[in-house]
């Protein structure tokens, strides 16, 4: 697949704003294996495969596990996940699919359990920087398979 357009080189204030999210989050007080574990569920509900294959490859060299990985669509039928992580999945998946009935006080309460009120302001900012990610990247066909880990930060040092 060929890319439609890059973004970056085509609107750079765009995507200067867009990386401005990621920037914010590097220095959130989440755990950035979580923040990947749900970057990783929200690409997978949206089917981008760059960001899969980015977040995959991410969680790789932060140590994830094979089985945590490849069973994460799955994540409600294992035991492999924390109540943090379940909690953050469920959050991400409910703010992410809100076609499917908005995000209910069951979702959130279990959220609050486990998140503070900051901790989960950033899980939701997180949620929305990655929906905007895949949506650029599969409406612009960014092809997939070519990211490397600490790759962004490298362009951002040189830039």
């Amino acid at each position: 697949m060929e890319a439609r357009i890059n973004i970056a080189k085509v609107n750079p204030g765009s995507y200067k704003v867009m990386y401005g999210f990621t920037e914010y989050l590097a220095k959130a007080t989440l755990d950035k294996k979580l923040m990947n574990l749900v970057f990783l569920r929200v690409s997978q509900i949206n089917g981008c495969a760059f960001c899969l294959d980015m977040h995959w490859k991410d969680l790789k060299a932060q140590g994830e596990s094979d089985q945590r990985l490849y069973s994460l669509d799955a994540w409600r039928e294992t035991t492999f996940y924390s109540e943090r992580e379940r909690a953050a999945l469920m959050w991400s998946e409910a703010t992410t699919n809100i076609r499917d009935g908005h995000v209910s006080d069951e979702v959130f309460e279990q959220a609050r359990a486990q998140f503070s009120e900051q901790e989960l302001a950033d899980l939701t900012l997180a949620v929305v920087a990655i929906n905007g990610w895949n949506r650029l990247n599969i409406a612009f066909r960014t092809p997939a398979g070519t990211y490397q880990p600490g790759q962004l930060e490298k362009l951002k040092k040189s830039a």
